[in-house]
């Protein structure tokens, strides 16, 4: 059948099994929006406030759905603006299709009005870009572009179209999903990187440990391999620690668990991670956040590390063997030849520096984590919960119990303020049964606070929860700590009134200041049916504990009884 190319793009995105794209028209990209007009009983069209807004949405989509979030723009602006939610993506490794469209061929090159070279800006930060001139080339492109967002390690992919291809028309063939899905497995086919030698010193390795430590990264998210993780700690009897991206993998319940590890994880892990004798790395790449001082970083232990990307062997922390490849596969081989053990002495170590070193905070006064603890009990830890960054996001990974992955969507690489608002409206649309709760600071807050217009506009069932301290909390913490508290541009002290702009946005609006208000408000916005913005007025120099300071070993950290004690 003939169709043009914007009819040619719905059709494919159709194939790919989208139900929803996130995006914002423009001139450039006109035919496209007439294609989804005419096809909006198929594919549901999102329009957010901004552009940015539409790339945090559709990565909210793909981080709580494991499926492929597509956003849209135009050129010039449309499509920079696009840029951060596209970076976002990338270093966390997010399966997104962008898809712009640019000026006419003719006008390429030319300056023309809103031309840019969308292709080239966003190089650095997606798996591939392409820009289709040739309507020809225009289906495969775009089947080509999904395939490799989800092939591998994932992560963004940029499709640009000129306009005289949108309109242009040529012969189309319709791909069924199966002829598709052996094309994407065709594509993975040889990407492992290991023998059953391999696996072997790794059971080897793992069975021969006295003091073995579990390290969940955001790999184990997206493989989707929490079972064989939890089956390995099964057979293993090891404690279990976790990156920011890795929560909900491992059960924040179990007894096994020891928290997030790092410059804000706790003292169980950081303590006990550097007195084991095995590490056990399952898709993480050794961020500095997490490492602390590489030199330093678990150097009583030999490190096995598998992980997808082969470029992350070696880049951060040596490793002793490393298994590259799909984690879910190799861990299920590993777990078939592993023989159940028990670590009690190990075990019973780990557990008195849980008892030792719990997480605290004031319970006289109105604090963040006090809010997340009634957020996780009201909940029942049942909620997905997006963050901005900073301190609020710090508190979530603590204080929130996960127990499932793919419920805990924050910007772990990139450190995007503006982030969680756009990607907690995706995740509610990708994932309609569950709670769906955005944790921002005010600062973070204000970024893409517009998004509260698309929340009310569609209705979407969303919390965004402000935690106002008048300050930019993280950076005025490092101020107090390195700066002597010379607070040079963190205090946000003026006379924006958030429950106001959140009324004046169409959401309804709360605002506690009391520990005794708390679950009252959460029930209540729970029960709305639409957007609620709760703001909670909180100290301005509460700070995250325990941390670790920047080049320090991750045992080196201390929390505020070690300051007052200093």
């Amino acid at each position: 059948m003939k169709l043009n190319g914007s009819e040619i793009i719905v059709r494919c995105l159709l194939e790919q099994g989208v139900d929803t794209v996130f995006g914002y028209p423009g001139g450039a990209i006109l035919n496209v929006y007439d294609a989804l007009y005419k096809n909006s009983d198929k594919i549901r069209h999102i329009l957010t406030s901004h552009e940015q807004g539409a790339a945090h949405a559709a990565d909210g989509y793909a981080r709580a759905s494991g499926r492929v979030g597509v956003c849209m723009a135009t050129s010039g602006p449309g499509a920079t603006n696009l840029v951060t939610g596209i970076a976002t993506a990338y270093m966390d490794s997010v399966p997104v299709v962008a898809i712009t469209c640019n000026v006419t061929l003719p006008l390429l090159g030319k300056d023309s009005f809103q031309e840019v070279d969308i292709a080239g800006i966003t190089m650095p930060v997606t798996k591939h870009g392409f820009i289709v001139k040739n309507i020809e080339e225009l289906a495969p492109t775009i089947r080509k572009a999904f395939r490799i967002a989800t092939t591998g390690r994932p992560g963004p992919v940029l499709v640009d179209v000129t306009k005289d291809v949108t309109g242009a028309v040529c012969e189309f063939t319709e791909e069924s999903p199966e002829t598709l899905l052996e094309e994407k497995k065709a594509a993975e086919a040889g990407t492992g990187k290991y023998s059953q030698e391999d696996i072997d010193l790794a059971i080897s390795m793992i069975e021969n440990a006295k003091r073995p430590f579990l390290y969940v990264g955001g790999g184990a998210v997206i493989s989707g391999s929490w079972k064989e993780v939890r089956r390995l700690d099964e057979l293993l009897d090891a404690p279990v620690c976790d990156t920011l991206m890795g929560k909900g993998v491992f059960d924040g319940h179990d007894r096994h668990y020891t928290g997030m590890i790092g410059m804000h994880g706790t003292k169980a892990s950081n303590y006990g991670l550097q007195k084991a004798d095995l590490v056990i790395a399952l898709g993480t790449r050794f961020s500095d956040r997490q490492t602390g001082n590489t030199k330093e970083f678990a150097k009583n232990a030999r490190i096995l590390q598998i992980d997808v990307d082969e470029a992350e062997i070696n880049k951060n922390v040596k490793v002793d063997l490393a298994l590259v490849g799909d984690l879910k596969e190799i861990l299920t081989k590993i777990n078939a030849g592993l023989t159940k053990t028990s670590h009690e002495l190990w075990m019973s170590e780990i557990r008195d520096l849980k008892e030792n070193y719990p997480l605290q905070y004031d319970h006289t006064r109105l604090t963040c984590p006090m809010v997340i603890e009634a957020l996780d009990k009201v909940t029942k830890g049942k909620a997905i919960v997006t963050t901005d960054v900073g301190q609020h996001q710090m508190w979530a990974a603590q204080y929130y119990t996960y127990s499932e992955p793919r419920t805990f969507l924050t910007s772990g690489g990139l450190g995007t303020m503006g982030y969680g608002l756009g990607a907690c409206i995706g995740a509610k649309t990708a994932r309609p049964d569950k709670i769906c709760v955005n944790i921002a600071g005010d600062g973070c807050f204000r970024m893409n606070l517009i998004e509260l217009a698309t929340a009310s506009r569609y209705n979407i069932p969303i919390i965004e929860i402000v935690i106002n301290n008048q300050v930019l909390g993280m950076v005025r913490q490092w101020q107090t700590l390195y700066y002597g508290k010379r607070y040079s541009a963190t205090i946000l002290t003026d006379k924006t009134d958030y429950c106001k702009t959140a009324e004046g946005l169409g959401c309804k609006a709360i605002r506690i200041s009391k520990p005794s208000e708390v679950e009252d408000a959460l029930k209540e916005a729970i029960a709305a049916g639409g957007p609620v913005v709760i703001e909670c007025v909180i100290d301005e120099d509460d700070k995250v504990f325990p941390m670790v300071s920047p080049g320090a070993s991750i045992d080196e950290a201390f929390d505020e009884k070690d300051l007052e004690e200093k």
